[in-house]
């Protein structure tokens, strides 16, 4: 009996071995294809980031700004950049060369927040082989928020812009990265030799336009709206009680790290005339608070800085077949936001 107990217990026990040795060599097995899969991917580039040894091939194709700013970034061609979201993103490069001879990339993101537009900032700055000559930031309302940490809304690789190539490679470790890799051999290897647009242009006036009458009427019924009707007034200082903005320090920093003749433009932009708070408010309070801390922040720590301010009524903002909606203007205002901007550049320089 104890003969028969000591033959199971030992065939048991060998069965254990055998099972941990098999979990063992499939772990391991699992591990060195993933680890040659990272080590591949990370060779590929699949947004040129520029941290392969291999596959040094400039550009990428079509791709969304949050992921396709990492190759335009490092672009040594572009010696200035402009930064924000889609209220911003119509200011166009090619046309502020020609009137200011300075190249710049576009780089927004729509959707995106100051969290996000200074990782873009940070690496822009750290990749250009002569020093930046100007800096194009759009401030907006997102740049108002007291949350010290910036909390973002919506996706974003920061993964993608880090500094330390262990979170690059962690970010690697995505189902979307995997899914880039046969379009970037393709675009390696001439196969598909499409390329975005190296300043990273893109017109939404032309496409918003092609949707049709349907949008149109809605957004009409937006612009249309009064929603500061009846909104209380107040009579007091405007910068009284003036709150913290967490992301004005953050620009400050930003402005103190910039060649001494570099150039900081923070415009901010325009919102249709329903859409601005009116003086009085505490909407407005806060906007003027807002914007005095941001451009205050900024200026002490960078003499040629400049705010471009189109939150303000002035004629353009009046007229609604300039705006899709309330904050998102077509090429009429662009391009007289573009020449503001334009003359500030001169003067700074």
């Amino acid at each position: 009996m104890n003969s028969s107990i000591s033959s199971s217990e030992a065939a048991a026990r060998q069965d254990d071995a055998l099972w941990r040795r098999f979990a063992v060599m499939l772990v391991a097995a699992a591990v060195i294809v993933l680890a040659i899969m990272l080590a591949g991917i990370y060779l590929i580039e699949p947004y040129d980031t520029g941290r392969s040894p291999f596959f040094s091939h400039a550009g990428v194709r079509a791709l969304a700004p949050a992921t396709g700013n990492a190759s335009r970034g490092r672009d040594p061609a572009f010696k200035a950049m402009i930064v924000g979201n889609s209220r911003i993103q119509l200011i166009s490069p090619e046309r502020l060369k020609k009137a200011t001879g300075l190249d710049f990339v576009q780089m927004s993101v729509p959707g995106s927040g100051p969290k996000e537009q200074l990782a873009l900032i940070d690496w822009f700055l750290s990749h250009r082989r002569e020093p930046a000559k100007a800096l194009l930031v759009s401030i907006d309302e997102t740049w108002c928020t007291s949350d010290p940490a910036l909390a973002n809304e919506r996706p974003f690789p920061f993964w993608l812009y880090e500094a330390s190539p262990l979170a690059y490679a962690r970010g690697l470790l995505r189902w979307e990265v995997l899914e880039e890799v046969p379009p970037r051999l393709a675009y390696l290897l001439g196969m598909n030799a499409e390329r975005s647009r190296p300043d990273g242009y893109w017109d939404y006036d032309a496409e918003y336009t092609q949707r049709g009458d349907k949008m149109a009427a809605a957004h009409r019924q937006e612009l249309a709206a009064k929603p500061y009707a009846n909104a209380p007034r107040h009579d007091r200082d405007p910068l009284a009680g003036m709150r913290n903005f967490p992301a004005a320090d953050r620009i400050g920093i930003v402005a103190a790290s910039l060649p001494e003749d570099a150039a900081l433009i923070l415009v901010v932009p325009p919102l249709y005339k329903n859409w601005l708070p009116p003086e009085g408010t505490e909407q407005a309070f806060r906007l003027q608070a807002c914007k005095v801390a941001i451009a205050g922040a900024a200026q002490r720590g960078h003499a040629r800085t400049a705010l471009v301010d189109w939150r303000t009524d002035r004629p353009e903002i009046r007229n609604p077949a300039w705006f899709f909606d309330k904050i998102h203007y077509r090429q009429p205002i662009a391009q007289a936001m573009e020449a503001d901007i334009a003359a500030t550049l001169r003067r700074l320089h």
